[in-house]
């Protein structure tokens, strides 16, 4: 017979979110492969679980996965943690949850924190539609292109963000998506100094600047997407096949814009769904 996997939520700072299920799981598995060892090590001595464990993390998910598969098909069952919070958002695992599934093994969720739906929560934007994009790139070139590319998005969109960091990235979401973008910062969430700050990214900004927002601990970014174009796709569509058919691909995009108002780099988009074939979303592109 064989064992089972466990993905295991743990706290993102308070104790006091660790559920008496996870506890239970953890306690009577026979092998914990966490993220850091030794950050978990103190987490699981606090609830008095002295289950073995085992290192996986980025550097030897690959080999490791393979080799705790092997227990796991022996009969043993194994809890994956991550550092905080839900494994697998933005940490490594999904190696051994997808070889799981091919070798029909089952695989068990213990729900519980998670950062990016914590920020979500409390963050008074729209949260029936988002996007979670992890950590920008370090380097401000990248950053502003990767935030660019975001223009168009309609969703709510959630980063995560260093300390030595997150003033250069709001000053460059402010760049790019205008000061008064509306956004929430989560700062330390469910920790002793617990910051939620929410408002347009230039006031965020300037509370960063002025220590009104301590620059310390982990942060979590929530933007509000892009207004949504009031115009019909189905009908821009129709528009632009009409077109199409006495004009060239690239006069046709162009006079669609100015029939429907659109922005030709939404045309693309379509507000999240390709409203062109490739071909002609190139010319549009080429044609800005």
């Amino acid at each position: 017979m064989t064992g089972t996997l466990y993905i295991v939520a743990t706290p993102i700072g308070n104790l006091g979110d660790m559920s008496p299920r996870a506890i239970e799981i953890l306690g009577s598995v026979d092998l914990i492969a966490a993220e850091d060892t030794r950050h978990s090590r103190p987490l699981l001595q606090h609830f008095a679980i002295n289950t073995p464990l085992i290192a996986y993390h980025e550097h030897n998910e690959q080999e490791q996965a393979a080799r705790l598969i092997e227990q796991v098909k022996a009969g043993k069952s194994i809890a994956l943690i991550s550092d905080a919070g839900t494994p697998l958002i933005n940490d490594p695992g999904y190696r051994i949850v997808a070889a799981a599934h091919a070798h029909e093994i089952k695989v068990v969720p213990i729900p519980g924190p998670s950062a990016v739906i914590a920020a979500l929560s409390v963050s008074g934007l729209p949260t029936d539609r988002f996007v979670y994009e992890g950590y920008l790139p370090s380097k401000t070139t990248a950053r502003i292109k990767q935030l660019q590319a975001m223009l168009p998005e309609t969703r709510t969109m959630v980063f995560y963000e260093s300390p030595h960091r997150i003033e250069a990235t709001l000053e460059d979401m402010q760049t790019v998506f205008g000061g008064w973008r509306q956004i929430a910062l989560a700062r330390e969430m469910t920790k002793q100094y617990e910051q939620i700050a929410y408002g347009a990214v230039q006031d965020i900004s300037d509370q960063i600047k002025n220590g009104t927002i301590k620059i310390k601990g982990e942060f979590v970014i929530v933007v509000k997407g892009a207004e949504v174009q009031a115009s019909d796709d189905n009908e821009v569509m129709r528009i632009m096949q009409l077109l199409s058919e006495k004009l060239s691909t690239k006069d046709a995009a162009a006079l669609t814009a100015q029939i429907t108002g659109r922005k030709k780099n939404l045309l693309v988009t379509g507000g999240g769904k390709n409203v062109y074939p490739e071909e002609v979303e190139n010319e549009i592109m080429n044609s800005q």
